[in-house]
């Protein structure tokens, strides 16, 4: 039996790798197609084409796959991603995307806090340390204490504000996690959809050939993204594969400087290296109990 479980925890750790890929191949096309059209066009290309990867994946199974046991929590936590994805699109814009990256790593760090009022979990001394060390990483990354804080203004709010919606969604996430994975994915999708189709004709700007491709690229990288995370945690346990969530650095710091020409300095490494530490600590903690 040990051969297969090793199979299994390398297979859901690569399945983890392509989706951490997939998600900043997805920020990446966001941001570059941000200098030229409206967030909300660019947001509306990343669900619509989302929902037709998820239809492609449900198959023939999407009748049974669109009834969810928990169809108001569904469309919340839909609300939420969108919200997510709206402020982390008007971050980007003006923040590197290794430092957008790097704040978002926060989520760990709120998941903890919020699952104390909201799922009702007691949270002892040393995941309480992790959320400490990670807030202390999120200020120095951010650096308030510098004007406009740290050259970034308000880029760096709409993603704080990101990464707390993004925490009520993981959380949100926990409680439907008796529908099948591909339903929640075709909820977020199409939800994200409907909402942006209504809104993108009024700040529609007709693109070109190649940016088509970049738009539709943004829903196929989101769609497998998300399906690909769907495969890692079902070939491994979630404390195996998600500190390998930190890779996404990675290739934000090389899309970032190779598109941009933008490298971390060395307050934004150090803020990373304690905020990774903190996620990697309190999953430790979680692998434990």
């Amino acid at each position: 039996m040990a051969p297969d479980l090793r199979e299994n925890r390398t297979r859901g750790i690569l399945w983890m790798l392509a989706t951490m890929f997939c998600f900043i191949a997805l920020d990446t096309m966001m941001k570059y197609l941000m200098e030229t059209y409206s967030l909300v066009q660019v947001t509306w290309a990343r669900f619509f084409f989302a929902t037709v990867v998820a239809i492609i994946a449900c198959g023939p199974r999407i009748g049974q796959l669109a009834v969810s046991g928990h169809p108001k929590q569904q469309l919340l936590r839909s609300v939420f991603l969108m919200l997510t994805t709206g402020m982390f699109n008007a971050g980007i814009r003006t923040v590197p995307l290794a430092t957008a990256t790097t704040i978002m790593f926060l989520n760990p760090v709120l998941v903890t806090v919020l699952a104390i009022p909201l799922l009702g979990e007691k949270v002892g001394l040393r995941r309480w340390t992790g959320v400490l060390l990670g807030f202390l990483g999120v200020v120095i990354v951010v650096r308030p204490w510098q004007e406009d804080m740290g050259a970034h203004g308000a880029g760096v709010l709409f993603l704080l504000a990101a990464a707390m919606l993004n925490a009520n969604y993981q959380i949100l996430t926990r409680r439907v996690r008796g529908d099948d994975p591909l339903t929640s994915l075709l909820y977020t999708a199409t939800a994200g959809a409907a909402v942006t189709s209504v809104l993108a004709p009024w700040f529609w700007s007709w693109p070109t050939g190649f940016d088509w491709l970049l738009l539709v690229g943004t829903g196929v990288a989101g769609g497998l993204g998300h399906l690909f995370l769907i495969r890692a945690f079902r070939a491994a346990p979630a404390s195996v594969v998600a500190p390998f969530s930190y890779s996404s650095l990675i290739w934000a710091t090389f899309f970032g400087f190779v598109i941009w020409g933008d490298w971390p300095d060395l307050w934004t490494w150090a803020g990373a290296a304690l905020i990774i530490g903190s996620g990697l600590y309190i999953f430790s903690g979680e692998r434990r109990a």
